[in-house]
C-alpha cells in the first residue's frame, strides 16, 4: 500500500467542510440567495439553525475562525441582542416559516462564555421566533475553563442534548503552548457536572498532532478519553490554514513551529480509533468514534452531508439553503450595522451547478466512511462510479477505497487522509486554489 507524496504539514493545509471552495464565494450573486429566502422550501427538506458565539477567552494559536477575545460585557450583549434579531428576521420569510427545526447548533468561538443569564435570555428570544424545543438534536459547544456546575445544568434545563467539549489534549504544557484558554484539571472539574447532569450525549474534542506533541503523550491522552468514556470522541488532525497565529508566524518570519508530519497525525489517530474500538466503540466518520448508534448520531453532520438546509446566524456564517451558499460579513461593524438598519447580514454567495452540488455530497459523505452508489443515482441521477471512475480506480490501486456492488468504502488508511482524497472530485478549476 502506498502512502500518498505529501507529508509536511504545510501553511494553508485546510480541513474540507463544504464545496465548491469559499474563495469562489462572491457578493454579486447574493441576489440569488435572496430570492430563495423569499420562497418555498423544498418539499421534505430537513431545516437547522447554526448560531455562532464569537467570544473566546484566548485566540488558540492554530485556530482559523473569526472570534473576538478582546470584547467587553457591553459588546457581548449587543452582538446577542443583534443575533437575536437575525434569526427574528428568518422566521418571517418564506424559507423558515411554520418549518419545523431539525437541529440547532451552536458554534463558535465559545458558547459556554455566556453567563446562564445571557444564555437563558437568548434563548427565550430564539424560541419566540423559530420554537426550537423539539428538535432532534440541540448541540451546544463547551470549553472546560467556561463551565461552572450553575451553568452546565442551566444548559441541560434549556434543552441542549449533545454536549461538544472541546479538550484536544490532557497535557497542560501543550495546552499552553498552542494557546488554550484551558488545563486538565478544569476538564475533569468539568465533566463531573455534566455527567451529573445526564445530557443525553456527551461528545470530546481530541486534536492529533497538537503542537509538542509526542507517542508517550498521545497514548496517554487516548488512556484519559477512555476513562471519561464519552458517547463519541471526535478526533482533528492538526491543520495550518493560512490565517492562525501558527501560520502567521512562520510566514512572516520563519518561526520553526514544528506540527507533526500528516504520516504520524495518521498514525495517532489509527492508534486511538484501535483502542477506542477494543473497549466497544465503533467508527462514525474519518474523524469520528462513537459508543452506540442510540447516544452517538451526529444529526447536524449527517443531515447536511445529505443536503439539509442549514441557515446560519451570526458574524460570517455559512448557510446552505435550497442548494445555495451564502455567508454573512465577517467583520463586526458590518454585521451590527445591517442588522440595526433591520437587514439580514449577507455577504457573499454562490449558486453551484447541478454537477457542483453532487460533488458536494460525494465528498462530504466519503468521509463517513461508506457510501450507497444508489443514492446518487436515486437523487441526482447519476452513476458516480462510472461519472469519477478515474478517481475511484486511482484509490482502489493505492487501496484507499474498495468497490463491492454498490457500495464504496473506505479503508481505514483511506479514512485517515479522506480529506487529501477529495480534491480528486474537483471541478478542475477548484483544484489547487486558496479554499477559503
Amino acid at each position: 500500500m502506498s502512502i500518498l507524496a505529501e507529508d509536511k504539514t504545510e501553511v494553508g493545509s485546510y480541513f474540507i467542510s463544504n464545496y465548491p471552495p469559499f474563495s469562489f464565494w462572491r457578493p454579486e450573486n447574493l441576489p440569488a440567495a435572496q430570492a430563495v429566502l423569499n420562497a418555498p422550501p423544498r418539499p421534505e427538506t430537513p431545516l437547522g439553525l447554526y448560531l455562532h458565539i464569537p467570544f473566546c477567552r484566548k485566540r488558540c494559536k492554530f485556530c482559523y475562525f473569526r472570534v473576538y477575545t478582546d470584547k467587553a460585557a457591553r459588546d457581548v450583549e449587543t452582538y446577542l441582542e443583534a443575533l437575536a434579531r437575525e434569526v427574528e428576521l428568518y422566521s418571517r420569510l418564506p424559507i423558515a416559516a411554520d418549518r419545523t427545526l431539525d437541529f440547532v447548533y451552536f458554534g463558535g468561538g465559545t458558547p459556554s462564555y455566556l453567563s446562564v443569564r445571557q444564555m437563558e435570555s437568548l434563548v427565550a428570544r430564539l424560541d419566540a421566533a423559530m420554537p426550537w424545543r423539539s428538535a432532534q438534536e440541540i448541540t451546544y459547544e463547551c470549553e472546560p475553563g467556561t463551565l461552572s456546575q450553575p451553568k452546565v445544568e442551566s444548559l441541560r434545563r434549556l434543552g441542549v442534548t449533545r454536549l461538544s467539549l472541546g479538550i484536544e489534549n490532557f497535557s497542560d504544557a501543550i495546552l499552553e503552548e498552542n494557546g488554550r484558554a484551558h488545563l486538565s484539571a478544569e476538564v475533569y472539574r468539568s465533566y463531573e457536572w455534566i455527567r451529573a447532569s445526564d445530557f443525553p450525549q456527551v461528545n470530546i474534542d481530541l486534536i492529533a498532532g497538537m503542537v509538542g506533541e509526542s507517542w508517550d503523550n498521545w497514548r496517554e491522552c487516548v488512556r484519559k478519553t477512555i476513562e471519561l468514556a464519552p458517547d463519541s470522541v471526535t478526533i482533528y488532525q492538526m491543520e495550518l490554514p493560512f490565517n492562525t497565529v501558527y501560520s502567521q508566524a512562520i510566514r512572516q518570519d520563519g518561526s520553526p513551529i514544528t506540527v507533526a508530519n500528516w504520516a504520524t497525525k495518521r498514525a495517532w489517530v489509527d492508534y486511538a480509533f484501535s483502542e477506542l474500538e477494543s473497549v466497544g466503540y465503533r467508527v462514525s466518520s474519518a474523524y469520528t468514534m462513537i459508543r452506540d448508534s442510540e447516544h452517538g448520531q451526529f444529526r447536524y453532520r449527517d443531515s447536511l452531508w445529505h443536503g439539509a438546509d442549514m441557515i446560519g446566524t451570526g458574524v460570517a456564517s455559512f448557510s446552505h439553503v435550497s442548494g445555495i451558499h451564502y455567508q454573512n460579513v465577517d467583520q463586526w461593524e458590518d454585521y451590527m450595522g445591517k442588522l440595526q438598519a433591520g437587514e439580514l447580514p449577507l455577504g457573499r454567495a454562490l449558486t453551484p451547478t447541478a454537477h457542483e452540488r453532487l460533488i458536494r455530497e460525494l465528498i462530504l459523505q466519503l468521509k463517513l466512511g461508506t457510501i450507497p452508489v444508489g443514492y446518487f443515482r436515486d437523487k441526482f441521477g447519476t452513476d458516480i462510479l462510472q461519472e469519477f471512475s478515474p478517481a475511484f480506480d486511482k484509490w482502489q490501486a493505492e487501496e484507499l477505497l474498495t468497490v463491492h456492488g454498490d457500495r464504496i468504502d473506505l479503508t481505514r488508511a483511506g479514512l485517515l487522509q479522506a480529506d487529501r482524497l477529495l480534491p480528486e472530485f474537483f471541478e478542475p478549476e477548484h483544484r489547487g486554489v486558496r479554499y477559503t
